[in-house]
């Protein structure tokens, strides 16, 4: 098993994954979905609608609970007490992206197994920008 494998499996036994169906759910009860992919990716298969769009890089400065440059549509959720559910492109990223989040206190924090192609899949609303 490859150091990248070890870690994959390391950061997901910290979390209790969830499907698509679920993280619409999630959503629809006020949690966050942030959406990591990088913009050729959203460009091509596009977004979920209401979804926060955050590439990787940027995402522990715009969620951190206790920075100043929080993302404004974090701003007024309490995140360390609601569900945020980070989106990759095929749920690997994600799993990474989710544990340092809760290492930033955002105890909720977790990803969506199989990522927005298991969103796509599932039939779930996606939004095409024209």
């Amino acid at each position: 098993m490859s150091a990248v494998d070890i870690l994959l499996a390391r950061a997901r036994a910290e979390l209790r994954r969830v499907g698509p169906r679920e993280a619409a759910a999630v959503q629809e009860a006020g949690g966050l979905l942030v959406d990591i992919r990088y913009a050729a990716l959203r460009e091509r298969d596009g977004t979920i609608p209401g979804a926060l769009i955050v590439e990787r890089n940027e995402l522990e400065w715009r969620l951190d609970p206790t920075g100043d440059h929080r993302a404004p549509e974090a701003v007024p959720l309490d995140l360390p007490a609601h569900p945020v559910v980070v989106i990759c492109n095929e749920g690997y990223a994600s799993s990474l992206a989710a544990v340092s989040l809760r290492q930033l206190g955002l105890r909720h924090a977790t990803d969506l197994t199989g990522g927005f192609q298991a969103w796509r899949t599932a039939g779930l609303p996606v939004t095409h920008d024209s």
